[in-house]
């Protein structure tokens, strides 16, 4: 799984973490009631989930990088919601498939490009 990946460190805000959290409870309900999930490995799969977001996943409090969230807000300017991300993500990278994150200031990684750059970080 990727987040368990040695070399990577999830940084998120608490209430980006409950977000999650909450859509992966929704997500896993809905294919349950479509059918091709049962119950049973639905359940492993979401306690799975939720191990590893609580092993490899570090919950920042707003009050911690909330002092920067009118610079981080202009620097997002199709989503200025998303500062949370921006704010965190400062000497780090964004993992996403949201286009609102180009151009922030901050390198963009997505899923494919990440597991490139992980192949090649392995293989040196």
């Amino acid at each position: 799984m990727l987040v368990a990946h040695p070399t990577l460190e999830l940084r998120i805000a608490e209430s980006i973490s409950d977000e999650a959290e909450y859509e992966i409870r929704k997500r896993i309900a809905l294919i349950i009631l479509r059918g091709p999930l049962i119950t049973d490995v639905a359940e492993r799969l979401l306690d799975a989930a939720l191990v590893t977001a609580n092993d490899r996943i570090i919950p920042i409090p707003q009050p911690i990088y909330g002092i920067h969230e009118t610079v981080e807000r202009a620097r997002i300017p199709r989503d200025p919601d998303d500062w949370h991300t921006v704010a965190l993500a400062s000497d780090a990278g964004i993992w996403t498939a949201d286009a609102d994150f180009l151009g922030c200031g901050i390198a963009t990684w997505t899923t494919d490009t990440l597991l490139a750059h992980l192949a090649y970080v392995e293989a040196e």
